[in-house]
């Protein structure tokens, strides 16, 4: 991307992640929060293309981005807590190895 001389149009999931130094997993938490919005209506399981412009601005509002970053952080948790709800039998040791 830093290539260019202009960037292009729109960006794809995995780039919107470089732009916004996030991994590519955090992009469809942000879409389900509503704090990205793909262009057009893609389908669930369609790439997704997001204007470059609003990426861009987006990166530059601290607000944004902590309300992301809170957003991705509850995602998680709620996720690992899940996953680890059906492990209670085991000690904290082993659940840290893994």
């Amino acid at each position: 991307m830093t290539i260019l001389a202009h960037p292009p149009a729109r960006l794809l999931t995995e780039e919107v992640a470089l732009v916004l130094n996030c991994k590519p997993h955090d992009i469809p938490v942000l879409v389900a929060a509503k704090l990205l919005k793909p262009l057009g209506h893609p389908r669930h399981n369609c790439a997704k293309y997001f204007w470059t412009v609003e990426v861009l601005e987006l990166a530059k509002d601290r607000n944004w981005l902590s309300r992301a970053a809170n957003v991705c952080y509850a995602h998680w948790q709620t996720k690992n807590a899940q996953k680890g709800a059906g492990k209670e039998g085991q000690s904290e040791c082993q659940s840290l190895t893994e």
